[in-house]
């Protein structure tokens, strides 16, 4: 039965393993699987949506940017008034949710396009199924989010939403490649989250409990990504191997820009000068480091299945990560 609160922390990590042999690689699935069904949650049941202290009101100095937005410390955004600022944060935090529910809207059809063609008696297939039903909870609380903001939030951009519909069909071409993308889309968001809720500040609420539940149910999607790359890329002939590793940079390079960058919206809204822009995310060496530090936990175990070498490692340099 699933806990009637959010964590009272940020979870632990998943720990990792090295599984040396199929027998130990299924251990850890389904410790896996026991671990979503001994401690899940669901957003109407385990979320006080209408409890007063959650109500959104944009006015709210709580959704200030925190310190993980470099927009937040620059003079364009301290001159603001107080409720701007307020406004300007709602808006990323609700843009972020959107983006995460369309990412996992695509995450849901692509691992039951990979369940589908499970074997019986795969332990793999149960555990994607504890993930798909997690994925969609967060999917329901996440825009339930957005609608109680009332802010006209698209998510991705309509040309990047339109390619992002190939990614549920990537596991008919290559599961491998496939969970590579789903660590490209959970591990910035965790790694943000993470940041926010160790800021020292004071958060509204409902972001601090929407956080603390997507970040624990996380922690186990991720450690089932990472398990099942280090269990497959090592095995894979050598040419797949290359060329999942020379595909790789790009989608963890373009991923991580697509949960961290500024929703455009959200620039021409406030007005944000262009050059604010520049001078905060493009050119700012700090968010340069966070989109690397983002996905260093991927870049790390990407080193250790060897998808990392003199040949692609030139491609992660221009990716930037």
């Amino acid at each position: 039965m699933g806990s009637r609160s959010a964590p009272s922390s940020a979870a632990a990590r998943e720990r990792d393993e090295q599984v040396a042999g199929r027998s130990a690689y299924r251990a850890v699935i389904e410790r896996l699987s026991k671990a979503s069904v001994d401690k899940h949650w669901e957003p109407y049941r385990d979320i006080p949506w209408d409890d007063p202290e959650f109500a959104v009101d944009p006015a709210d100095p709580r959704w200030e940017l925190p310190e993980v937005d470099k927009l937040g410390g620059h003079p364009w955004y301290r001159s603001r008034p107080p409720e701007v600022r307020a406004a300007i944060g709602l808006w990323r935090v609700a843009t972020a949710m959107k983006v995460g529910l369309q990412f996992e809207n695509l995450l849901k059809r692509g691992l039951l396009n990979y369940a589908y063609r499970l074997p019986n008696g795969s332990p793999e297939f149960r555990y994607v199924y504890h993930e798909t039903i997690e994925e969609g909870h967060h999917g329901m609380m996440f825009q339930e989010f957005v609608n109680r903001t009332g802010l006209p939030i698209r998510g991705m951009p309509g040309p990047l939403s339109l390619i992002a519909q190939v990614a549920p069909w990537i596991p008919l071409i290559s599961t491998e490649l496939f969970f590579v993308f789903v660590l490209g889309g959970e591990d910035p968001i965790d790694h943000v989250q993470r940041k926010v809720l160790k800021d020292g500040r004071a958060h509204h609420p409902l972001e601090e409990t929407i956080m603390r539940i997507h970040i624990a149910e996380e922690a186990r999607h991720i450690s089932f990504a990472r398990h099942y790359l280090r269990n497959r890329v090592p095995r894979m002939p050598a040419y797949r191997r290359l060329l999942l590793g020379i595909i790789s940079p790009v989608i963890l390079g373009v991923m991580a820009r697509i949960m961290l960058s500024p929703p455009g919206p959200m620039i021409r809204r406030f007005r944000i000068p262009a050059h604010v822009v520049a001078e905060v995310y493009l050119r700012n060496p700090a968010a340069k480091q966070e989109i690397r530090d983002s996905v260093s936990r991927t870049r790390e175990l990407c080193t250790e299945i060897g998808l990392i070498n003199p040949v692609t490692r030139r491609i992660w340099r221009a990716m930037g990560i």
